[in-house]
């Protein structure tokens, strides 16, 4: 017999699906190109927000948003592949590649805050880098976004391989917050502390996620002398060494 219970916040929620479509959002633009490719770095820089919050969130947020909470340890990894793991959040394979699909889209997000494209468009902190170190980066940036279409798939293959295979249902819990469990689960958690979604928390991981893509975007301009990237391959042309 199962019951239903209250598992993923509406923050955490709102992050899973935004950071989804932001995703292919930017990956959409990036291979349009043209004047879409403002709109390329626009989307990249919504989600370095979203990560900046998500990464709050694991520590300030609910009981199962909390990074503590399915932090996936060698102990609970062995018994998860030996059976014997027993929870209501993520299971410790699930968690580490969430671990892993954050850490890759930090990195692309990362990268892109400093590439360039070699006619017109430049990240928000190309500037504080010269120009033979944006072209690693932006090398970077193309090779990691492979990488980062491997685990979406391989995320999406592990979603239909427990909806047919195992007989649940990943997507209905990420949409309501709310997730079926046998009850004898639900039994054994009776009586644990659970946070709910902290007004104070909330509030502050949203002003520091805006803070950060604010001094992204122009903020942190003031600490650096305004270049622009025409300016430097003008420069580049006049003088060869440059």
């Amino acid at each position: 017999m199962k019951v239903t219970i209250h598992i993923w916040d509406l923050p955490l929620r709102l992050f899973h699906w935004l950071l989804a479509v932001a995703v292919a959002a930017a990956y959409i633009t990036a291979k349009i190109g043209g004047s879409l490719i403002d709109w390329h770095g626009r989307i990249g820089i919504f989600i370095l927000g979203l990560l900046v919050f998500r990464v709050l969130w694991g520590f300030v947020g609910s009981t199962h948003a909390r990074f503590l909470t399915f932090f996936p340890t060698p102990s609970k990894l062995l018994a998860y592949f030996k059976g014997r793991w027993h929870g209501i959040g993520h299971n410790p394979l699930g968690a580490l590649s969430v671990f892993a699909l954050l850490a890759v889209v930090a990195a692309q997000v990362g990268t892109g805050l400093f590439a360039n494209d070699d006619i017109a468009f430049v990240g928000p902190l190309f500037n504080f880098v010269d120009k033979s170190l944006s072209d690693r980066l932006t090398g970077l940036h193309n090779t990691i976004f492979d990488l980062l279409v491997g685990f979406i798939v391989l995320h999406v293959v592990a979603i239909i391989f427990y909806r047919w295979v195992k007989k649940t249902n990943l997507v209905v819990p990420m949409l309501t917050g709310k997730k079926q469990v046998p009850k004898t689960v639900a039994a054994s958690l009776t009586g644990r502390p659970v946070r709910g979604v902290g007004a104070v928390g909330l509030i502050l991981s949203l002003i520091i996620s805006c803070t950060v893509v604010w001094g992204v975007t122009g903020g942190i301009a003031y600490l650096h002398p305004a270049e622009s990237y025409e300016q430097t391959a003008q420069a580049t042309q006049a003088d060869p060494g440059f």
